[in-house]
């Protein structure tokens, strides 16, 4: 079974895509701040990480840089779901190795499951 890990503040967004995600048959666990998300991010090891920009104690950057320095989650895909939708902001992902940066207001819950489930299913990383 395929593991999703969710780093998000808000838990109407972790509740609609683990509800989604659960009944389709995938593993999904939670952190609902960057600092506690590193922490189940390296002792859960998932296959694809969802990870929100703004939240408390660590941001979604410090997030996913410490993520890509981990060896054992240096490949794992990583997708940024935020409100953030700037070129600065997205060109900062990018450096970080992003593997992919969705903007919330430009995706539906049933597209943005589509796109997980995507990575999830091909095994799709960053080389």
């Amino acid at each position: 079974m395929k593991k999703i890990l969710i780093i998000e503040d808000d838990p109407l967004i972790v509740k609609i895509y683990s509800t989604r995600l659960k009944a389709d048959g995938y593993n999904v666990i939670s952190a609902e701040n960057g600092e506690e998300g590193i922490k189940v991010a390296e002792e859960q090891n998932p296959d694809v990480v969802v990870l929100d920009v703004m939240m408390p104690r660590v941001d979604g950057f410090a997030v996913l840089e410490r993520l890509r320095k981990n060896e054992k989650l240096h490949r794992v895909p990583i997708l940024i779901y935020s409100n953030l939708s700037n070129e600065e902001e997205i060109e900062r992902a990018k450096k970080l190795d992003v593997t992919e940066f969705l903007v919330k207001a430009n995706l539906s819950p049933t597209q943005m499951v589509a796109k997980i489930k995507q990575y999830a299913d091909t095994g799709q990383s960053n080389p």
